[in-house]
């Protein structure tokens, strides 16, 4: 999901058995988009749950979302029997000033692209990531554990959620990469790199990236959404956001 003048970027990767997991990413993806949308209207909305005082008011109102998601995941999959345990990852980028705020559940990742080099701005919550974390287990042995597909947080499936959040700094230039697991089980960060460098045409690379997921073997749905951030374009929409959240 897009929505430029917000500076919202969201990717959501269901989970759950029949279409539970589509639901589920669907219905976050809205209630993530629905939440802002009304904080831009109207800034003295509640947050919901605690304010961390370590980052902006922009990236509290993307926890916020995420938290509102939550809520209205769980509450669909207790409401309705074959949604039972559904539940979703995401990742959220919040564009202000020249400001990225990220917020993030499960695998989903985000990349920042800039002069050649390719960084994750996101680290999985996941049991394999762990392991490597601790020591137990090599980014090769996690590549190929069968536990590779555990995530150890998930919207929706518990009726509290922990929201990790980060903020970095963008300039003119720079291109983001939004993308569920589906991309990165199969795609090293270096081949994805080159197909980024390759081209200014966001719809083609798109389409390699996903075609290279598939080549992979790609077993799972793959979701990428693409940012390219210009220089004529970002001092405008910078404006437009300061007005928009105000501390």
């Amino acid at each position: 999901m897009v929505d430029p003048p917000l500076g919202l970027y969201v990717v959501c990767d269901g989970m759950g058995g029949g279409n539970a997991g589509e639901i589920a990413s669907a219905l976050a993806v809205e209630s993530i988009h629905a939440h802002l949308a009304e904080a831009a209207r109207h800034a003295d909305l509640p947050l919901i749950g605690p304010c961390d005082a370590t980052v902006s008011a922009p990236a509290n109102r993307l926890a916020s979302a995420i938290r509102a998601a939550n809520d209205a995941v769980h509450r669909e999959s207790w409401s309705r029997p074959e949604y039972a345990g559904m539940g979703t990852t995401v990742v959220a980028a919040l564009l202000f000033e020249e400001i990225l705020a990220i917020a993030h559940v499960g695998d989903s990742r985000i990349y920042l692209i800039r002069e050649g080099t390719i960084q994750a701005l996101t680290t999985d919550h996941s049991w394999v990531a762990e392991q490597i974390f601790t020591g137990i287990m090599t980014e090769t042995e996690a590549e190929h554990s069968p536990r590779r597909n555990i995530v150890t947080r998930a919207i929706g499936v518990e009726s509290n959620v922990d929201v990790e959040l980060t903020e970095v700094p963008v300039k003119g230039g720079d291109v983001l990469l939004l993308c569920s697991d589906g991309l990165t089980r199969g795609v090293r960060s270096s081949d994805i790199l080159h197909i980024l460098s390759g081209s200014d045409d966001l719809p083609i690379m798109s389409d390699r990236l996903i075609a290279m997921a598939n080549e992979a073997g790609g077993d799972d749905n793959t979701t990428v959404v693409i940012v390219a951030l210009r220089d004529e374009l970002q001092a405008g929409l910078w404006e437009r956001l300061k007005k928009r959240f105000v501390a």
